[in-house]
């Protein structure tokens, strides 16, 4: 049973309840009329006839019940029920997407190694790389053995300090100098096509002397299968006179 089925039931009960009060209070009325009207004849049984009072009748019937199409009315006060809030949710936020970056088209070409030459002499190891393999031969030259595998190139022999002192230019006799060179290794183990990468003071001469030095190099070209393989680029590096303290 809802809540409009309960507020029915409690106005026809209150309608039956006046209704019933009303009757009581006729009938009270009326039983003391009678009353009344007896002690006024014992009192005086020579009045002529009364006029009696007209009896009613009271019918009592419940109410029709109110129509289901209108909304019943509030018993007190207030007004129309307040419309159910809303309440505004934003959506939830994108995610950017994530970029994806394409692969390059060919993998970048391996570094070339570097090697060079102290101006000192010094107990901490040097830039050469070593390799592993066997080989039969004589002389100076590219041999052929059982060996497998890939090797690195490998420095043999580098310039003295004297030969590098010597090459010094004489413009900068007093000055420090560093040089990069690229190189490609020959199967006698020579460097030819050498280029400058890299001069440090630029405009000195130092690039021109460390071209003229790269001659006294020997490096054991790299292998691979166990043969060696010409004209691989290398980098190397000279140093003219003692390096300034950091």
């Amino acid at each position: 049973m809802d809540e409009a089925d309960t507020q029915n039931n409690r106005r026809r009960a209150r309608k039956r309840w006046r209704a019933f009060a009303l009757f009581g209070g006729v009938a009270a009325v009326e039983i003391g009329l009678f009353l009344l009207l007896g002690q006024v004849k014992g009192r005086a049984p020579e009045t002529a006839n009364l006029a009696e009072p007209q009896p009613f009748e009271v019918v009592l019937y419940d109410p029709p019940p109110p129509r289901s199409d209108q909304p019943p009315a509030p018993e007190t006060g207030g007004g129309a029920p307040a419309a159910p809030s809303r309440v505004h949710t934003p959506p939830p936020p994108k995610q950017p997407r994530p970029v994806e970056l394409p692969s390059p088209p060919k993998q970048a070409p391996e570094p070339a190694p570097v090697v060079g030459v102290a101006p000192t002499p010094s107990l901490e190891p040097g830039f050469g790389q070593g390799g592993q393999g066997t080989g039969s031969g004589s002389g100076v030259g590219a041999g052929s053995g059982p060996g497998t595998g890939s090797t690195g190139p490998r420095l043999v022999v580098g310039p003295t300090l004297a030969q590098v002192r010597a090459n010094h230019p004489r413009q900068a006799r007093s000055r420090y100098g560093r040089v990069e060179l690229s190189c490609r290794i020959r199967l006698d183990s020579r460097l030819e096509a050498c280029r400058v990468v890299e001069e440090t003071p630029a405009g000195l001469g130092f690039g021109a002397a460390g071209l003229a030095v790269s001659s006294y190099f020997r490096v054991e070209p790299p292998t691979e299968n166990g043969r060696p393989v010409e004209g691989r680029q290398m980098t190397v590096g000279l140093d003219f006179g003692i390096p300034p303290r950091r």
